[in-house]
Formats: structure tokens, sequence, C-alpha cells
């Protein structure tokens, strides 16, 4: 994880002090990882791993010894900068139930005032995973609820449908704003979108190639597969072609060497 939580010229490190295309330059509010071990054997994963913390990413010794021990198949990490709830560790993305991961960039607005009527959506088989005050933790237990584990793009369409349904009621204009990341081990889901069609940034990286080239003296990355890919809200570095901007109201899958793009619509709840 050491090459890109720290060694790039854009690493998330310097993303946390300097963000370019975040809706706040700094994001000092706490930071996470989630990861996972796969076992030898061809035995089934472990739940993933997580390391919280509340303190700014740039200012924890421990998260840099973490990065130079930690390798992973698979991981996701986040730096927060926190809107209405406060920050204490179990408002740290990533958030997890069984094997899934979820992380989240944007906000649900308004959401002190649609708060109670989303938790009462969440389904009781998942409220108990419920530890936080955030919007993005509610956001998962919805997908969850919504079916997230059997088909996960229909489940994150219900629960956006859910929320912007919610919040009209309220009158509040554009509820959802949201670039979110969802894993389970063996793929990825992310999802750009948001009410008023001005999310937040999501990128990906084009080929490995590019992935060498930020990374000439890395021997980890240079043993990297050709299907490797990379998710980011902002670009790690300013290599011309080396990141491809994934567009508004886009899903991304990937996984098993392939990354697929579908359009996403919310699904509006039933009667």
């Amino acid at each position: 994880m050491e090459s890109v939580l720290f060694k790039a010229k854009h690493s998330l490190i310097d993303q946390s002090l300097h963000a370019r295309l975040g809706a706040a330059t700094t994001n000092g509010d706490g930071f996470g990882l989630g990861w996972y071990a796969r076992p030898p054997g061809g035995q089934p994963l472990e739940p993933p791993f997580r390391y919280r913390s509340v303190r700014p990413a740039w200012n924890d010794r421990n998260l840099r010894e973490a990065a130079r021990a930690i390798h992973s198949p698979l991981f996701v990490a986040h730096i927060r900068a926190a809107t209405d709830t406060p920050a204490q560790e179990t408002n740290c993305h990533p958030f997890r139930h069984g094997n899934w991961l979820f992380a989240h960039n944007g906000l649900i607005r308004d959401y002190p005032l649609l708060r109670r009527d989303l938790m009462l959506m969440i389904a009781p088989a998942y409220f108990g995973s419920l530890e936080g005050s955030t919007d993005s933790e509610v956001m998962f237990l919805l997908a969850l609820s919504f079916g997230l584990e059997n088909d996960p793009l229909p489940a994150l369409a219900r629960m956006v449908g859910a929320v912007e349904e919610t919040g009209r009621r309220h009158g509040v204009a554009y509820p959802v704003n949201m670039t979110v990341c969802a894993l389970d081990g063996s793929r990825l889901v992310a999802v750009r979108y948001s009410s008023e069609g001005d999310s937040r940034t999501l990128f990906h990286n084009t080929s490995v190639r590019h992935l060498r080239e930020l990374y000439p003296d890395d021997p980890r990355v240079a043993a990297l597969s050709d299907d490797a890919y990379l998710l980011l809200s902002e670009p790690l570095s300013e290599l011309p072609g080396a990141w491809e901007e994934v567009p508004e109201a886009t899903a991304i899958i990937a996984g098993g060497g392939e990354l697929r793009r579908y359009p996403f619509a919310p699904i509006a709840p039933g009667p």
C-alpha cells in the first residue's frame, strides 16, 4: 500500500493536505484502510481487515508503518472531511459488513432532517451493524437492505432512489451527491452520481503500463499483472493518458481482469 498512499507525486497523503478536485482542500477528520487477505490453497476469503483513526492521515506514524507492511490483492483507502457528523472512529470509512467494505465521498444534503426516515428503512438484519452517525454508513446499510450482497447495481440504485424520494418529501431539491465504492473481496463496484449532475470526481487508470511508468523503481509495481487497476478520486500524477475520468451517472464493476461501465439511474421506491 505504501506505493499508492505515500510514494506517488499526488498520493493519498498529499491529497489529504492538498486536494485539487474535492469539495474540501484539507481532509483531516480521520482516515481508514480496508483490505483483503487471500489465503493459500484456494480457501474462502476471510472477512476484510480495517484500520481506522480520527487522526489526520498525514500525522499518523502508524499508518506509514502499516502501509509498508500490508500487501493485498484488493484494498480501499479513504480520507475524511466531516460534514454534519463528528470526527470519531466509528464515522471513519470504510464501513464493513460480512465480506463487504463501503466508502463514500459526498453527502446527503440536510441529513439531520432526513436521518430518522432513512434509518427506519434499514432492514432489521442490518440495523444492528450501525455503529456511527454518518449519512455514508446509513447509505451502506440501505444498499445492503436493498440487496447489495446479491445484485449490487440495482441495490445501489434503489438506495439512491429511496434517499431522493425521502429528501424531496422534505423539500430538499438535490438530496444526493456521491461517489461510492463497494467491495466484496473479488470485485469492486463504484458509482458516480448526484441529484444535481455535479458529482465528486472519479478516475481509473488506463493501463498497467502507465502504472509502471509512475513507479519505475518499485519492484512490486513491476510485478503487477496486466489486469491491475486503480480507482481514485484524484489522479496520482499528471502523466498524460494515464487516467480516465468516470462520467456522471455511471457505474463501474471491476474484477477478474475486466473493468465494465454501465449507465446509472436511481430506482424510485414502490408504493
